[in-house]
């Protein structure tokens, strides 16, 4: 991940580059990417382990076939997807179990809105291309389980393999990436004093000052 803090409260993101993972299937939602009963967490440290966990594992926690289980997808960092990936339920945990599983960018035919947006709460971009596009992306990363796809967020293009193909990421996501205006915490911390002066001015907030 390219990254840069001078350039923005939070660090910048304009290039992803890793090897990829291919996870087919439309419609996978929230459920799917992270199962109810592992959100019982306090934090979200050790959610990675249960990503696509009922994809993954069956009753008997015996091993289906699933990329996720494969050993040469096991340091990918790009997971490419299908359409309307992320419904489903809104929870926060799916990205952040996708985040901490390794995934740095997802590509896909679609993603669901809420879930893009929790995606770049984490700096993670979600790109699209048309399903065309992304067969052939899934297909060279099977192929290519070392091979590099470069995400260039800024220019809205992916590289892998000597190919370049263009790619959409919506404007707001795009400017919040490139310029480092993604993270909310680090936006108010960058902004610290026109917050203390807008506290200080409500009658109802009690200052230190």
């Amino acid at each position: 991940m390219s990254a840069d803090a001078a350039d923005g409260p939070a660090d910048t993101v304009r290039h992803v580059s890793g090897a990829g993972v291919p996870v087919r299937g439309n419609d996978i939602d929230t459920d799917q990417i992270i199962p109810a009963r592992f959100m019982k967490v306090v934090t979200f440290d050790g959610l990675g382990q249960f990503s696509f966990f009922d994809q993954r594992f069956g009753d008997d926690d015996e091993e289906k076939d699933h990329p996720f289980n494969e050993d040469r997808f096991r340091d990918s960092s790009v997971l490419v997807v299908n359409a309307n990936f992320g419904c489903g339920s809104s929870r926060e945990h799916a990205p952040q179990a996708l985040m901490r599983w390794g995934i740095d960018a997802i590509v896909g035919e679609s993603f669901a809105e809420i879930f893009a947006g929790n995606c770049l709460a984490l700096g993670i971009p979600t790109v699209t291309a048309d399903s065309e596009t992304i067969a052939d992306l899934q297909a060279w990363a099977d192929e290519n389980p070392d091979g590099d796809i470069d995400v260039d967020v800024e220019a809205e293009t992916v590289t892998y393999g000597g190919n370049e193909v263009a790619v959409d990421v919506d404007d707001a996501q795009r400017k919040a990436l490139v310029e480092g205006v993604w993270d909310t915490t680090a936006l108010m911390k960058s902004n610290r004093n026109a917050v203390q002066e807008t506290a200080d001015s409500l009658p109802y907030v009690e200052t230190d000052d």
